[in-house]
């Protein structure tokens, strides 16, 4: 029988005691490729930004002879593997608990691999957020703890199916990858409509998922960056298919990850054991979550086009860290594209637009007009 404990860190203080170790699941690093195809859908949707975008693209392909393609640009989060995990060790400890990162970055082990060689960090799980195409939809899957020997091989495999998909195939690497028996398997955020196909088809597809797949799935996602509603509703999902729920904090930017596991686990093998074997899942949501969404999502912008001088070169100012194809098609950083060495006025405009509405006392009042009082008292629907 699944048991998933949920507690939160700014209504109990001492939520953490009783447990030896914190389990930091689901964070990117610069080695994640983010897609851009979110600004086109933000022009899609919201008829005052079109423009701005518009005017950027016609200029681009006017001036530069690039035409722009968001489907085949993306953006890195800026923290490199060993920052990334320096962060979460370091809210885990506050908490006077051992640490456990597992770094899940878009489809590469890059992360995990490079960190293996630095001796803090030697024991860190290879793991990988992987994305499974299913029907119109895409679903992203933790998949943690791959047996090291044979993590490249797993990695050919999922890009394999991921270039072309089939449903009968992804039933086969699901369940071979439970026959594993120290691999950890999470629906990660599955109630996030990717691709805006519409709620009520989304569900459909979760639902159809989890009726052939659900057996090879150790758990749910509760995530850090998506909202009480979409959590709650994955809550009663999890009770439906009486599934265990589990903690993943999706961090991009530069803040913790906003929920962890609490286990006494003395490894992250053991830990896969315990969600495994035991059915046992202690989740605890740290005190960022509290803040209002909206805010949070403000904030992980922000972070994404800040300037960092102290990273390493290549992350330090967001045109780094943005890239796009070429004349000649060839995916180079945006800072070494423009003509002169500087972005559009138009886009250092907007960008900075963002960066103001985080500067008090503008983000105060944000943060006052998206405050969630009220889902806090309600929390998860306990």
């Amino acid at each position: 029988m699944a048991s998933s404990t949920i507690s939160y860190l700014w209504r109990d203080k001492k939520a953490s005691q009783g447990f030896r170790t914190g389990v930091s699941l689901h964070s990117h690093t610069n080695q994640s490729h983010e897609t851009l195809d979110f600004l086109a859908n933000l022009g899609n949707q919201y008829p005052m930004i079109r423009p701005l975008l518009a005017r950027l693209e016609h200029r681009s392909e006017r001036m530069h002879g690039v035409r722009v393609n968001y489907a085949a640009s993306y953006w890195t989060p800026p923290m490199t593997p060993k920052l990334a995990f320096d962060l979460e060790t370091r809210q885990i400890e506050k908490l006077d608990l051992a640490p456990m990162v597992s770094l899940t970055d878009h489809d590469t082990i890059n992360a995990p691999m490079l960190l293996r060689t630095v001796p803090s960090a030697r024991q860190i799980p290879v793991s990988v957020e992987w994305s499974a195409p299913y029907g119109e939809q895409s679903f992203h899957l933790g998949v943690h703890n791959l047996p090291s020997a044979r993590a490249n091989e797993w990695m050919a495999t999922l890009a394999d199916y991921t270039a072309t998909p089939s449903d009968t195939r992804l039933t086969e690497i699901l369940r071979a990858l439970d026959e594993e028996p120290n691999v950890l398997v999470v629906f990660n955020h599955p109630l996030w409509d990717l691709y805006l196909i519409g709620k009520e088809r989304h569900e459909l597809l979760v639902n159809e998922f989890l009726l052939v797949n659900g057996n090879y799935l150790h758990a749910l996602e509760l995530n850090g960056l998506r909202n009480w509603d979409e959590n709650r509703a994955v809550r009663r999902l999890a009770e439906q298919w009486n599934m265990l729920l589990i903690s993943g904090g999706d961090r991009h930017g530069v803040e913790p990850n906003a929920n962890l596991n609490l286990s006494n686990a003395s490894s992250f093998t053991e830990f896969v054991h315990e969600v495994r074997r035991e059915g046992k899942s202690d989740l605890l949501f740290m005190p960022q979550y509290a803040q209002p969404w909206k805010h949070r999502l403000l904030q992980s912008t922000i972070d994404a086009i800040r300037h960092y001088p102290e990273f390493p070169q290549g992350s330090r100012t967001w045109d780094e860290r943005v890239y796009h194809p070429d004349a000649q098609g060839v995916l180079r950083p945006l800072s070494e594209l423009w003509p002169n060495g500087r972005p559009p006025r138009a886009m250092s405009w907007m960008l900075g637009m963002v960066q103001l509405m985080g500067v008090a006392p503008l983000s105060g009042g944000l943060r006052l007009a998206w405050s969630e009082s009220r889902q806090l008292r309600l929390a998860l629907g306990e």
